[in-house]
């Protein structure tokens, strides 16, 4: 595997292996990998013939006191296991790099529709964060697929529109969130929970599944679950950020109608913020 930290260093590399007719898959991460992330490479692996990985940090997407300075960087074993999934390529820049002109003068990729909500309404700019990196990457990179994890839904969601409304060539792949044996959804943020609250955390995804479960059954007063699903996670200890049942694709509230349901969920622990989503289809 190739480690590279410029982005005309990347380009050259990638051109190659384009005039040789080569398919390039590209998994844009923030490092600190989990099982989750190499699922992801090892599909792109499956699918592509150049699997191309980032790494970056990227401090656009952080609010002024979220965990930017203690969001895990672990780089050395970052490359091993990427190495030992068949990554071809590693891109891991500078801030420099990314931002030559300073984050104050970055040109934003907004998308004006599901960032103001959900993640979106508890982390402002977020998401423009997230929408302005990924699209610079996907410059950069100009991948045939993008791989993401289902964990983050609202952001594959905005990912996805951001690609329609700019009309970037880029075939956007949503894999299965993949987790710990009692369900927990494996997040780079599941470091920071501590071991008395470790066995109680599963109370988030066991809630989803039980508002899936009531809404399979015929239950379709959705407030009236959101706020039962509440009291559960507040039983536990943790205080609750949302927990809401949405249109699958809109990500606008559920009306009984709605033949694609997803709720999404997420939680504060004592160092963590902790999400999740289950999709059901009536």
């Amino acid at each position: 595997m190739k480690i590279i930290r410029e982005i005309k260093a990347i380009r050259e590399e990638l051109n190659k292996e384009r005039k040789l007719g080569k398919r390039i898959g590209f998994v844009p991460t923030m490092g600190n990998l989990h099982a989750g992330h190499i699922e992801l490479v090892r599909l792109a692996r499956q699918y592509n013939d150049i699997v191309v990985c980032s790494i970056f940090v990227n401090p656009l997407q952080f609010g002024a006191n979220e965990d930017l300075d203690r969001y895990p960087r672990t780089l050395d074993a970052d490359v091993e296991k990427l190495s030992a999934a068949g990554c071809d390529y590693l891109f891991n820049p500078m801030d420099r790099e990314m931002y030559p002109n300073g984050l104050g003068q970055q040109t934003r990729v907004v998308c004006p529709t599901m960032t103001d909500v959900l993640c979106g309404a508890s982390r402002p700019g977020h998401f423009e964060g997230v929408t302005t990196v990924v699209a610079k990457l996907f410059n950069i990179v100009q991948p045939d697929e993008a791989y993401f994890g289902q964990k983050d839904y609202q952001q594959v969601a905005v990912i996805r529109r951001m690609v329609e409304d700019l009309c970037m060539a880029i075939n956007i792949v949503a894999v299965p969130t993949v987790r710990e044996s009692d369900g927990l959804a494996m997040s780079s943020r599941n470091g920071f929970i501590t071991a008395e609250e470790r066995s109680r955390v599963t109370v988030l995804s066991n809630t989803l599944h039980w508002m899936a479960d009531e809404i399979r059954n015929g239950n379709k007063d959705f407030a009236e679950l959101e706020e039962a699903g509440k009291k559960r996670i507040l039983d536990q200890g943790f205080k609750v950020d949302y927990l809401v049942i949405s249109n699958s694709r809109t990500l606008e509230p559920a009306v009984a109608v709605d033949g694609e349901i997803t709720i999404l969920g997420a939680m504060f622990t004592e160092g963590a913020r902790l999400i999740d989503n289950l999709s059901i289809v009536l």
